[in-house]
């Protein structure tokens, strides 16, 4: 999840396709992409979770 200046966003990692979720408060945001994760879930059905190759590890780095 990411903080920026007007709210956070979330990208769920290990589904297939995009995915995200948004709010003004972290709470919020985590919400939103739990919604998303299961209307993408509905939608497209559990083989979203089948990536090839799978996150085994993932890091957060700055760059300026």
């Amino acid at each position: 999840m990411e903080k920026h200046p007007d709210g956070y966003v979330d990208y769920p990692m290990g589904i297939r396709g995009i995915v995200e979720g948004q709010g003004e408060t972290y709470g919020d945001a985590l919400q939103d992409v739990k919604s998303a994760i299961q209307f993408h879930i509905d939608t497209f059905g559990k083989e979203v979770f089948e990536i090839d190759p799978p996150v085994f590890e993932a890091f957060v780095s700055e760059t300026n």
